[in-house]
């Protein structure tokens, strides 16, 4: 028990000293970020969660390592599915390129604090009632269904619910003031559009781990590899973000694919309940989602090779809160009314 407190304690500990090292030393100034440096930075973290899941295959065994594998896989495509939504904020909102690490950086801290409390909450429920497998199992098969039939469909951002309610309860200025997400004017305090944009992106990540959590849960209902598994994937996102915002709209079938794999993960979810927890191994769930998701890259870079790119072409599909637009496109714009 001793031990295992000191596990948890020793990578929580390693991951803020990531983070300081991020935001203190390799961005400690607002900078535009380069695709070359953030597909080094992308690299790095895949090769640190690659180098983790090597040491619990050797400290704790095979099938402790390939859970961790699978989750991480799964949870790692499932964040595309936040650079898309990202990418459509921020043109949407015409967020200076330099001060989009900030926005991310403080996005994550965030996500890191939410999904901890909805890993622990998962893991409880399925500890304590067994049958909640199948409320999860049926969650997810409906939300990648779901987001199958409104992928091609234009969300309506002005009328997001978050956007919405930020703009009710906040004083807001018209334009970006630098780096900063509150700004006093005449004696008052006002947010700006960056704070908007923030609220934004939290929002759609604590929905997006509703969704994301149950699909790793269906994997492994031990709270350390779900939890190690999404932290890997989401402190590599901002990188991802970067590496790839130019060519999302390039990735015309992965959300598709990201569809699938969350009904795949579902019915694996329910099939166990019923026919016992290997009943669908983690080895076919792991080789299911690496062929759905690596299949859709290939054929969609195949499908779009030598397409110019339409200007200002933002990505489609469910952004949360956000309803589905019905009128014709509006250009992009800032953050004021």
């Amino acid at each position: 028990m001793e031990s295992s407190i000191w596990l948890w304690v020793g990578f929580n500990l390693f991951v803020l000293a990531l983070l300081a090292f991020d935001l203190g030393v390799l961005h400690r100034k607002e900078r535009e970020i380069k695709v070359g440096e953030a597909l080094w930075l992308s690299l790095f973290y895949v090769v640190l969660a690659l180098l983790f899941g090597a040491g619990l295959f050797w400290l704790r065994g095979t099938q402790d390592g390939v859970d961790f594998l699978t989750g991480y896989l799964i949870e790692k495509s499932l964040s595309v599915d936040n650079i898309f939504v990202i990418v459509l904020i921020f043109t949407y909102f015409s967020v200076p390129a330099q001060y989009q690490h900030r926005v991310l950086f403080w996005g994550i801290l965030g996500a890191l604090f939410m999904r901890g409390i909805l890993i622990f909450a998962g893991v409880q429920l399925i500890h304590e009632f067994a049958w909640m497998a199948l409320l999860f199992g049926a969650f997810l098969i409906v939300t990648g269904i779901k987001m199958l039939i409104v992928a091609d469909q234009k969300p309506d951002l002005e009328n997001n619910i978050v956007l919405r309610a930020v703009r009710r309860r906040f004083r807001l200025t018209e334009a970006f003031h630098g780096k900063h997400f509150f700004v006093r004017q005449n004696g008052l305090l006002y947010a700006t559009p960056l704070f908007l944009v923030l609220m934004m992106i939290e929002f759609t990540d604590l929905v997006f781990a509703v969704d994301s959590i149950p699909a790793i849960i269906a994997i492994t209902t031990d709270p350390f590899i779900v939890y190690t598994s999404n932290v890997f994937a989401i402190l590599g996102l901002r990188a991802l973000y970067f590496a790839l915002a130019g060519i999302v709209p390039r990735f015309i079938y992965l959300k598709y694919a990201l569809s699938l794999v969350l009904v795949v993960i579902g019915f694996k979810m329910i099939a166990n309940y019923f026919y016992g927890g290997k009943f669908v191994p983690t080895e076919l769930a792991l080789l299911i989602t690496v062929v759905l998701i690596g299949g859709s890259i290939v054929l969609s870079l195949i499908r779009t090779r030598g397409m110019a790119p339409e200007p200002q072409a933002l990505p489609t599909g469910w952004v949360p809160g956000s309803p589905v637009k019905e009128a014709a496109d509006n250009p992009a714009r800032t953050g004021e009314e």
